[in-house]
């Protein structure tokens, strides 16, 4: 099977599967703002796309570390935390909106909620940004090494 069968089938696969059972693991909080008609749409096609990049984390997890290694060749932390930090940034976005919705107006949840994601999103996308900037030097080097 081709690789990007495999992913597809697994982003789908646990995309529906996140969506039907988000409602389920996370209930909206009791006596919390309810979305207008016209607002509700809205809310589940965030949630279809927030499922979707959820499968396509959980595709990566299980099928990208070995193109990692082959980018990093001459990291395997790099090529871990740069793993890591994709995988989380496609998988976090579905418990995050969920635990929105558990915790209604509880500000110190909300902080715990706020702290525990989008530091941890941030650290993430500065890992990134350092990898990517790491194999562009690494790049450098080997064309100026050819020329």
């Amino acid at each position: 099977m081709k690789p990007w069968v495999k992913v597809t089938l697994v982003t789908v696969v646990l995309g529906i599967t996140a969506m039907a059972l988000g409602p389920i693991l996370w209930p909206i909080a009791e006596g919390g703002a309810q979305p207008t008609a016209g607002q509700l749409v809205f809310f589940i096609i965030l949630e279809a796309i927030q499922s979707l990049a959820f499968g396509l984390g959980v595709s990566f997890l299980l099928f990208g570390l070995p193109t990692m290694r082959r980018v990093s060749p001459n990291s395997r932390l790099m090529a871990w935390a740069m793993y890591l930090s994709i995988g989380w940034l496609l998988v976090s976005w579905w418990p995050h909106g969920h635990l929105h919705q558990v915790v209604g107006e509880n500000f110190q949840q909300l902080l715990y909620i706020e702290y525990g994601f989008h530091v941890t999103l941030i650290i993430g996308a500065i890992v990134l940004a350092y990898g990517f900037l790491s194999l562009l030097r690494q790049q450098s080097k080997a064309t100026t090494r050819v020329a």
